[in-house]
């Protein structure tokens, strides 16, 4: 079996575009934890999260140096997702194992669902008085932080990235099943996500009445908008103002945000935070699902921001000094 498994696993690293050098001592690597867990009777299939730090200590024992460590754990890293890819093994017990004596990048403070939530419920699309200031028009004010908050929850309640956001079609939101599409690209996979009920509500009064405003506003404005069926008609977000850049749309909702939150860094920040949280809850695979990661490897790397546990985990097993 384990000829079998180093076989594929050559292949598999090929196919991902490895070269044969890489191939060849990552293969090299894995064989010889592989010769190490047998005569314990450990199928590796089988191993845990303890069994990895087993075998890192036993190579640091050897006089092996803490660099030479994180390339034997980013080997078992690699042939972990690979069992997980080709043979739908549930969990990577390599992907949490960390080396002492490596500076390692400085983890975002994930924030916890009751943040997200105060950050939503604390939104508000009500419009602030001005005596002076007329621009944007007070109307057009108020229907952009309504059209925000609906993104906002969007981000938070489904995690949709700000690229899906501005691609998202009126089609893609299926209200009557509760549900909303997200198309798929090159670079991620499409789902299909439950909305919370009071987004349904929310999303039906922002087709029905909000946009419409808006679309209202811009042809009021001089803009003429591309006929139905064409990109810009059948999209669910349009802006206000005079940009048509959704990328202004975001840096406005961000800023609005900060100013009661000063610890929100942007959307990227909120988006790991919600896949995070959702890694405490589900499993590895329906979070792939949930965020669109077309591999699961880009899944697991949310899972070292699950800093308590990692903490917890580090002071009762880790062997490494």
């Amino acid at each position: 079996m384990e000829n079998t498994y180093l076989e594929k696993f050559r292949e598999w690293l090929t196919i991902k575009g490895f070269t044969s050098n890489t191939v060849q001592g990552l293969n090299k690597t894995v064989k010889h934890f592989l010769n190490w867990i047998e005569p314990q009777n450990i199928e590796p299939e089988n191993v845990s999260y303890n069994d990895v730090l087993a075998y890192i200590n036993y190579k640091r024992k050897q006089g092996n140096k803490p660099r030479t460590l994180i390339l034997i754990v980013n080997a078992l890293n690699h042939f972990y997702r690979f069992l997980q890819s080709e043979y739908q093994l549930n969990e990577n017990p390599a992907s949490n194992v960390q080396i002492k004596g490596i500076k390692r990048k400085v983890l975002q403070e994930i924030l916890t669902p009751e943040e997200l939530e105060t950050i939503y419920k604390n939104y508000s699309t009500e419009n602030k008085t001005h005596t002076h200031n007329k621009i944007p028009p007070q109307k057009n004010n108020l229907l952009a932080k309504k059209r925000n908050k609906i993104i906002l929850g969007l981000i938070i309640y489904q995690g949709i990235r700000t690229e899906e956001l501005a691609k998202l079609e009126l089609p893609d939101l299926q209200l009557r099943e509760g549900k909303i599409n997200i198309q798929g690209s090159k670079r991620t996979e499409g789902r299909l996500l439950k909305l919370e009920a009071h987004q349904i509500y929310d999303l039906m009064d922002y087709v029905h009445t909000i946009r419409k405003q808006i679309i209202e506003c811009k042809i009021k404005q001089g803009f003429t908008l591309p006929p139905s069926g064409e990109a810009g008609r059948g999209l669910v977000f349009i802006s206000v103002g005079t940009s048509l850049n959704f990328a202004n749309i975001m840096q406005k909702l961000v800023k609005s945000i900060q100013e009661k939150n000063k610890k929100i860094k942007d959307i990227k920040h909120i988006r790991t935070s919600v896949i995070t949280n959702w890694l405490k809850i589900h499993n590895l695979r329906k979070v792939q699902y949930m965020a669109g990661h077309r591999y699961v490897s880009s899944t697991e790397a949310y899972q070292i921001n699950n800093i308590e546990e990692l903490q917890d985990d580090i002071k009762k097993y880790h062997p490494i000094g």
